[in-house]
Order: structure tokens, then C-alpha cells, then sequence
């Protein structure tokens, strides 16, 4: 298996998931130039990362390449036997594209990828997204009184596709320490070694 990735959200946790379940891969990393070449774009015509090569199979979109892993390897992160389990997994991951991920991006992408290129983040844009990262952040708060994990009273891919978009809260400067059970949620996630160091050496 080639898993080619840059350093970013959605890579993270596919890098997270396929060092959890042990599985043995190759590691390529991108950079943004190499994204719009030829030979990668007929991997993914998207140009983005991440993608992954297993045998004959080709897979882009974080979501479906983590469900693929845990197929392959048998686990339950995935619940491939129980499609009610399944409905609540595949509710969190719908909701961190359509809302989630769209509250808090501009967070990450302002405080950790311009930052990465030596840009200063643009706090006065950041400031017409609070209401949406509280909102948000306060519908997964509640849900996690009294939880552990996201769905099936187990860790899920959805804990790594959520999580990913909030890991960096605290350099971000995303609102949630008012948040205390999300607080919990992410700290919690960073005791798996897998998630807590996905990283690749390059």
C-alpha cells in the first residue's frame, strides 16, 4: 500500500488510523507542486491529499480510505456488520463536512497553515467566525456529556475525522475552552500514540 499525504487535516487522521490498526505502508509525501502534477492527478483528479494505492484499488476522500482500512483489517472502527452503528458513524462524519469542518477551517487554516508559510492570520476575518465555531462547538459539547467517543460507545474513524479539524484548537485559537467535554474528547484522543504522533518521517 502507497499512502501519499501532505501535512493537513484530512491526512492526519487516514497517517493516525493506518499506524493504529499496524498496517505496513509506504509513505510518500507531497509537496503543493506535486499535487498538480500529471502522474499524481490521475490518482486523485481532485489534486488533493490524501491518496492511497492498495493492489488494484485507488482511493481519495479521507472518509471512504479509513472505512477501506478498517475493512481490510477486520476493524471495528468501521462497524462493516452493523449498519445501525454504521448510521451513527456516517451522521458524524456528514456532520463534520457539511458544519464542523466548515466552522472551524478558517481557524486552522489561518493560525497553522499561513503561519506555517510565515503569514500573519487574519484575526479580523477570524472574528466573523466565532458564532459559527460556538454554535457548533456547543452541539458537539452536549453530545459528549457523559461520552467518550462520538458514536457506538467506542473510538470510531469519526472521533479521527472530527478531532482532526480541532487537535490544533488551542494554537488555532478556536472558542472552546468553554467547552469543557470537547476539551476532554480531544485530550482524551491524544493518549492514542497512533493519533497523539501520526506523522510519517519524511
Amino acid at each position: 500500500m502507497k499512502v501519499y499525504w501532505i501535512q493537513a487535516q484530512a491526512p492526519r487522521r487516514v497517517l493516525a488510523l493506518v499506524k493504529h490498526l499496524g498496517i505496513e505502508a509506504e509513505f510518500v509525501h507531497l509537496d503543493l507542486a506535486e499535487l498538480k502534477k500529471p502522474d499524481y492527478a490521475r490518482l486523485n483528479p481532485n489534486m488533493k491529499a490524501p491518496t492511497i494505492v492498495d493492489g488494484d484499488t485507488v482511493l481519495w476522500e479521507s472518509n471512504a480510505i479509513m472505512a477501506h482500512l478498517c475493512v481490510k483489517t477486520g476493524s471495528k472502527m468501521w462497524p462493516a456488520d452493523n449498519p445501525e452503528e454504521q448510521i451513527q458513524v456516517m451522521r458524524w462524519l456528514a456532520w463534520n463536512d457539511c458544519h464542523w469542518a466548515r466552522a472551524v477551517g478558517d481557524f486552522y487554516f489561518e493560525h497553522i497553515v499561513k503561519v506555517g508559510f510565515g503569514a500573519a492570520p487574519d484575526r479580523e476575518l477570524l472574528k466573523t467566525k466565532v458564532d459559527d465555531a460556538r454554535r457548533f462547538g456547543k452541539v458537539l459539547d452536549d453530545h459528549l456529556a457523559g461520552r467518550d467517543y462520538v458514536a457506538c460507545r467506542r473510538l470510531t474513524i469519526a472521533d479521527f475525522a472530527l478531532a482532526s479539524m480541532a487537535t490544533d484548537w488551542r494554537e488555532a485559537e478556536m472558542p472552546f475552552a468553554e467547552f469543557p467535554n470537547v476539551v476532554r474528547w480531544l485530550d482524551g484522543l491524544m493518549r492514542i500514540p497512533a493519533w497523539a504522533d501520526p506523522w510519517p518521517s519524511r
